[in-house]
């Protein structure tokens, strides 16, 4: 089945998407949304793209840090539910579920509060989707924590890299493939 195009407000929000080359390091392709953000028609469009297959089917949304966040912030606002932060190892303030996984080059890890009830729906967001490494992780601390998970929803996903594969999740949303 053919992908179909994108509206035109989301097709000028991925026209906002930077990529800058060898950033962080020689090789790699790094996806700027800042100018996205910094748009607020573009901000709606690509926040009501993450939602639109989820719709009444969650009742919280997780983002991963960093930028994952603020997409997340946004889709729970537009939603009306709850926003739940997964972070990086170390950063919550009060005792949190730990997530270990692996990295191109060793190991991180993620952390999550248990503040909602067993139970709880959470659709998971995130910006990028490549190797799908922190996504899996955040999906099984979640799992761990007693939440059922309603989907994920990232922002871009790099094709050719396992991600998809890897997340092995029926219910993946992306917004934009390259």
């Amino acid at each position: 089945m053919p992908e179909s195009q994108p509206s035109a407000p989301l097709a000028r929000a991925e026209s906002l998407i930077l990529e800058i080359p060898d950033y962080p390091g020689p090789g790699i392709l790094f996806r700027d949304i800042t100018p996205l953000l910094a748009d607020g028609d573009a901000l709606r469009a690509t926040v009501d793209a993450l939602l639109a297959p989820f719709a009444g089917t969650f009742d919280v949304v997780a983002g991963l840090e960093a930028r994952g966040f603020l997409l997340a912030s946004a889709a729970a606002y537009a939603s009306g539910t709850g926003l739940m932060p997964i972070r990086k190892s170390g950063k919550l303030p009060r005792p949190a579920a730990t997530m270990a996984y692996a990295l191109e080059y060793g190991t991180a890890e993620i952390e999550a509060h248990a503040d909602f009830p067993a139970g709880t729906r959470v659709l998971v967001i995130d910006d990028v989707l490549a190797t799908g490494g922190t996504l899996v992780a955040a999906r099984e601390l979640l799992t761990g924590l007693g939440y059922a998970i309603a989907g994920t929803a990232v922002l871009f996903e790099i094709d050719g890299l396992g991600g998809r594969e890897a997340l092995g999740d029926p219910a993946l949303h992306t917004v934009f493939r390259s």
